[in-house]
């Protein structure tokens, strides 16, 4: 006779390796406990409310006759201006958004300057072009960025950003047309003979008078002192500087230092920018439109620049008198440019906004500036623990009282998805920037009823199965369809009052919800990993298996119905039995 379970398919649900899962999670926590400690981010990144800190509030105001210039594109470029001049303080945990349509939240934890943080996040950029006059990488210049022959004969950095026009050039007017052109010339005397002298160390012309020689020598300190390693060295660099005196900087990403000559166009003199492909070889690129007279300062400036050699025919794109870009000229251009280059979407749309920041009509004024201490957010964070520590032994008490023995696995199911929430979190810090503020603690909390619940859902499917008579490996198996389809659904309508609680809303109210959609899938996680598997293995145990009074799982206590029995096969024929006369 053939063996019973002949041709049978597997269990639903793994019964028969539950091993893999486990040894799969098992993993996945040592990968994420040992990332932590190699990374020495040991714990959480704390918020504003529970570290300490300075939280300031502005509102945008347009200028008059600029109503609808507050609007999401124009708010956006703000925070990413003002996310870099906090970052230019050394800040590395600071957050700048949006709330509502005409405010920016900045929040900046202890240990900074907050008057020098309200001055900087409060003023309105200032965007200028200026021409190059010496420039020095700040480390070996690689291959790529050695100067190589262009098709005009003047040489220009491979793949570096170079500026085109879209227009008719105009004439390139004299350098001495406008007090802005003498002052560029008088740097330009200042400044090295193209050609006459290294890049990086600039000697006065001798023909220079004694002020520009004194001038001249000033910035060649400046610029052999120059620093570019840090974000707040490079927001340091030419501070104090006029727009109209020739001055020292650094690029965004500290590669290259400069000595730059007076501004001559601001940004207030662009009328639009924009991030586009070319069609032509699918690249993208940044277009600039100027206005009147911003186009008119364009011409004489790119004129100027096109009739010097390499590093002098370029000019510094610079905000808050920080490099973002230094294209090549090689013609005059007017009314428009376009700025092509080793760009990508993301750098190409950086770029545009940094151009169209120079033109908002936008003024920021300080709402509220409030400050948190230290000891404030400690308080908040040990009240925040003790209410946590309290909800936690209420569902364990609970889970006791009424499961018994399955309170071991529940418990043990509630450790795992601890462990695993808390190191994501710690690794999550340096990551994206998550910072574990007190209503993200208040979404944990929330997450151990929800966890919790999963098990209730899977162990009152266990308990019908056996009050239906079966016993007890047949009921961890049958329960577990049934049971998983209510988790999925249950997590699926959390997870996506999570997600648009997150994206409709600002500020903390965000690390709630992110908190909340995190331990959502990461119950599912658990249940299917660890809850159900262990629930596989340790339904064999004799102590379950029986039903054991402190099992949860005994079928007297639960009203079970006397046990479902097969009909028994029969090997010979019936026996007919006589009838009645």
């Amino acid at each position: 006779m053939a063996a019973p379970n002949k041709g049978r398919r597997p269990a639903a649900g793994g019964q028969s390796k539950p091993g893999r899962a486990l040894a799969l999670i098992l993993i996945a926590m040592v990968a994420l406990t040992g990332g932590m400690f190699i990374s020495h981010n040991t714990t959480p990144r704390l918020g504003i409310d529970l570290a300490g800190g300075t939280s300031i509030t502005l509102k945008a105001k347009p200028e008059p006759g600029q109503a609808s210039a507050i609007n999401k594109k124009n708010m956006d470029t703000a925070v990413s201006i003002m996310e870099r001049r906090v970052n230019g303080l050394g800040v590395t945990e600071s957050e700048v958004q949006t709330q509502g349509s005409d405010n920016i939240i900045v929040n900046i934890p202890k240990g900074t300057n907050s008057e020098q943080a309200r001055q900087q996040v409060g003023q309105t950029a200032k965007l200028y072009f200026r021409p190059v006059l010496t420039a020095q990488p700040t480390a070996a210049p690689t291959p790529s960025a050695s100067p190589s022959a262009s098709t005009s004969g003047k040489p220009t950095p491979s793949g570096a950003p170079s500026a085109s026009g879209k227009g008719t050039p105009s004439g390139a007017p004299s350098a001495s047309g406008s007090p802005k052109g003498r002052a560029l010339s008088d740097a330009l005397k200042a400044s090295p003979t193209p050609g006459a002298s290294k890049p990086g160390s600039p000697t006065p012309n001798p023909s220079a008078s004694s002020g520009d020689a004194a001038a001249a020598a000033k910035l060649q300190a400046q610029f052999a002192a120059l620093d570019c390693s840090t974000r707040e060295a490079r927001s340091k660099a030419g501070e104090g500087a006029k727009s109209t005196e020739p001055t020292v900087a650094c690029d965004k990403d500290g590669a290259e230092k400069f000595i730059l000559g007076p501004a001559e166009v601001d940004g207030t003199d662009v009328s639009k920018a924009q991030a586009v492909i070319n069609q032509q070889n699918g690249q993208w690129i940044v277009q600039m439109d100027f206005t009147g007279g911003g186009s008119k300062k364009f011409a004489a400036i790119t004129g100027k620049l096109s009739q010097q050699q390499y590093p002098n025919n370029r000019f510094a794109i610079a905000l808050d008198n920080q490099v973002v870009s230094a294209p090549t000229v090689s013609t005059t251009l007017s009314g428009s440019a376009e700025i092509s280059g080793n760009f990508n979407q993301t750098t190409a749309q950086d770029l545009a906004n940094v151009l169209s920041y120079g033109a908002l009509p936008l003024t920021f004024q300080e709402q509220s500036v409030t400050t948190v201490t230290a000891a404030l957010g400690a308080d908040q964070l040990h009240a925040g623990l003790i209410a946590g520590a309290i909800g936690l032994a209420l569902v364990i008490i609970y889970l006791v009282a009424y499961y018994r023995g399955l309170a071991l696995i529940a418990i043990l199911s509630l450790v795992v998805s601890a462990i695993l929430t808390y190191t994501i979190m710690a690794l999550l810090g340096p990551g994206i920037g998550f910072a574990l503020n007190l209503p993200a603690v208040c979404g944990a909390i929330v997450a151990i009823g929800i966890t919790a619940d999963s098990f209730i859902v899977y162990f009152e499917r266990i308990r019908d199965e056996i009050r239906e008579g079966r016993t007890l490996r047949p009921a961890v198996e049958r329960a577990w369809p049934r049971a998983r389809r209510t988790i999925l659904v249950s997590d699926f309508v959390s997870f996506l009052a999570a997600a648009v609680l997150f994206i409709v809303t600002v500020g903390k109210v965000q690390g709630f919800a992110f908190t909340l959609g995190l331990t959502t899938l990461l119950d599912v996680v658990v249940v299917f990993l660890f809850t159900k598997p262990v629930m596989t293995i340790l339904a064999r145990r004799k102590f379950f298996a029986s039903g054991h009074p402190w099992s949860g799982l005994d079928p007297k206590r639960l009203g079970a119905k006397p046990p479902l029995r097969r009909a028994r096969r029969t090997t010979s024929a019936p026996v007919d039995t006589p009838k009645e006369a």
